[in-house]
């Protein structure tokens, strides 16, 4: 098994306290509203809300290119907004990729915003590599995410407030 992996940092305007509620411990409920589009449901399937070992499984809507992906809780830390998860799996992992592991840490910032800083380790079956267009495409995706994620709290300022 290969492991590659990239660490990203992403600059918003809402404070970490919102964006970690909505990305994460509350993100059964606010996830499938500003990814409408792609998300029809987030559920608990293993264990209870959001804490180690529980098992969260994404559904998408019909006509996605992908139907469903299951993540793993590692860690997570409400205080110091920290959270570490693992795709294991769902069609998203292809026939490439074994796991993919996060690890995410909110940061807050002088004007009340935070920095997200990603670190995302794809881990591939066998001998297989990733290409640099592959890991693009899914740094582009974690971006994306997190930008539209802050678009819905900046118009939505009382959701996870």
């Amino acid at each position: 098994m290969g492991v590659k992996s990239f660490l990203h940092e992403i600059k918003t305007k809402v404070s970490p306290s919102r964006l970690f509620k909505a990305m994460i411990t509350e993100s059964h409920e606010v996830g499938p509203k500003f990814m409408s589009q792609h998300v029809k449901s987030i559920e608990t399937v293993e264990g209870h809300g959001v804490t180690p070992g529980c098992v969260i499984k994404t559904n998408f809507q019909d006509g996605a290119p992908f139907k469903y992906m299951k993540h793993r809780i590692d860690a997570v830390d409400p205080k110091n907004y920290v959270c570490k998860y693992t795709l294991i799996e769902g069609d998203v992992l292809g026939d490439k990729l074994e796991k993919i592991c996060y690890d995410i840490k909110f940061e807050g910032t002088d004007d009340g915003g935070c920095t997200i800083k990603v670190a995302i380790d794809y881990h591939t079956k066998g001998d297989l590599e990733l290409d640099d267009d592959e890991i693009k495409k899914g740094k582009d995706e974690t971006i994306g995410l997190y930008k539209a994620c802050e678009d819905y709290l900046t118009a939505n300022p009382n959701v996870c407030a």
